[in-house]
């Protein structure tokens, strides 16, 4: 739209069945969007508006909500279930404090899809071989391209707490301050599409793909979450001898229920769950644990007053506010509920049968269309919508033949 049009408050509208596009381009069925395919209102959020620093010519993005054209929020817009779900913690009192953890890869361009991705050549004239995990000059190679993303940041009001190499083949995390959720869900959105900005400047290619590369650790979005009581800020998780609540309990007996039926949300493409088939650090479980990276659910090593439930299940490739979203339902289910969790595990362990989770996107979407939680919770427009849009996504996949198949397939008898 061009800026005239914006600042005179004209109305921007789009097709409904655009929030169920699929990501090949195409959409399901009429009826899962209102047959019509009737037009929604996108409606700018005043706080989150930028104009783009990386941009040669003036422009800015809006962050919108889709919003019906009578008013009320769209059931298909993600954005909007956030909203929901918050409303319903402040209807109890209370709010969701969030934090997401991004991991992302750093690549030369990659022009033949058929052929894996390889590290940019640095400024020292080299390709990273995988050494450089956690390293203090492990980006120097990159450093023009951090240096303006850094820069593009502050310039978005995008606060960093740290920033760090990961332990794959060019792969970097950053870990976003905790705050509102849906500012946190915006933010992480924002970054994500920073990245790929300011890389296509510097020649580089950034993905978040959950598991871009064989052999080699995937990208994940830990979902950090804790709950503060609004009269006071306290902290709920923690009673006044720093000890674990009930409240506490509850919220770790919601998230082990709806991370089964969850799973096609936290991880949303086929590649997901590549990054899950190594259990370690990317755990395929609904088990909780003290400080364990073994567990879906960790509780982080700290002060009673920040005692959060970390979820480890969502990865890079998760859309930020469906993951935060269906997280913190989860846990007020069990707050409303008042589920009780398992006993916490720790050390090596053998996760029960009761707390595995889907291990491919077709389970995934089995398990999720048999979910009354799930309708409960997002409602059935929602969730058959979603449905039908990864079915055609895993359709797709499914139409054709990995390289693997033809290397390993063919010769057999």
């Amino acid at each position: 739209m061009t800026a005239e049009g914006f600042l005179a408050g004209r109305r921007l509208q789009m097709a409904r069945g655009v929030l169920l596009q699929c990501i090949m381009g195409g959409y399901p069925p009429a009826r899962f969007y209102c047959s019509d395919d009737g037009d929604l209102a996108l409606v700018a959020e005043p706080s989150m508006i930028h104009p783009l620093p990386w941009s040669d010519e003036p422009r800015a993005l809006a962050i919108c909500d889709a919003d019906e054209l009578s008013g009320e929020s769209s059931n298909l817009s993600t954005r909007g279930q956030l909203k929901k779900v918050i409303a319903r913690y402040a209807a109890r009192g209370l709010a969701p404090v969030v934090a997401t953890e991004l991991e992302f890869f750093v690549f030369a361009p990659n022009t033949d899809p058929t052929q894996p991705f390889r590290p940019p050549v640095g400024l020292d004239g080299r390709r990273e071989d995988g050494q450089s995990a956690f390293s203090v000059s492990s980006n120097n190679g990159l450093r023009p391209f951090f240096s303006e993303v850094y820069k593009c940041m502050a310039a978005l009001g995008l606060p960093r707490d740290t920033f760090m190499h990961e332990m794959g083949v060019s792969q970097f995390e950053i870990n976003l301050l905790h705050g509102d959720p849906l500012l946190l869900a915006d933010q992480t959105f924002l970054f994500k599409h920073l990245l790929k900005e300011v890389a296509l400047k510097h020649g580089l290619s950034v993905v978040c793909m959950a598991k871009p590369l064989a052999h080699t650790p995937g990208s994940s979005m830990h979902i950090h979450q804790s709950l503060v009581e609004i009269a006071t800020g306290k902290n709920v998780f923690s009673d006044e001898d720093g000890q674990p609540t009930a409240m506490f309990r509850h919220f770790i007996g919601g998230q082990q229920a709806g991370m089964a039926d969850f799973t096609a949300l936290f991880a949303p493409n086929v590649n997901s769950y590549q990054r899950l088939c190594h259990p370690y650090a990317s755990p395929n479980n609904a088990c909780w644990s003290h400080d364990n990276r073994a567990a879906g659910l960790r509780i982080p090593a700290s002060s009673p007053v920040a005692r959060r439930v970390e979820n480890r299940l969502p990865g890079a490739d998760a859309n930020p506010y469906l993951a935060i979203a269906a997280s913190l339902a989860a846990g007020l289910h069990g707050i409303e509920h008042e589920l009780e969790p398992t006993a916490a595990i720790q050390g090596e362990f053998e996760v029960p049968d009761n707390l595995s989770l889907p291990c491919t996107l077709h389970a995934a979407l089995e398990r999720l269309k048999r979910s009354q939680l799930a309708r409960e919770l997002f409602g059935q427009e929602f969730i058959e919508g979603y449905i039908a849009s990864k079915t055609m996504e895993l359709t797709s996949f499914f139409d054709e033949i990995t390289p693997w198949e033809r290397r390993v397939l063919a010769a057999q008898a």
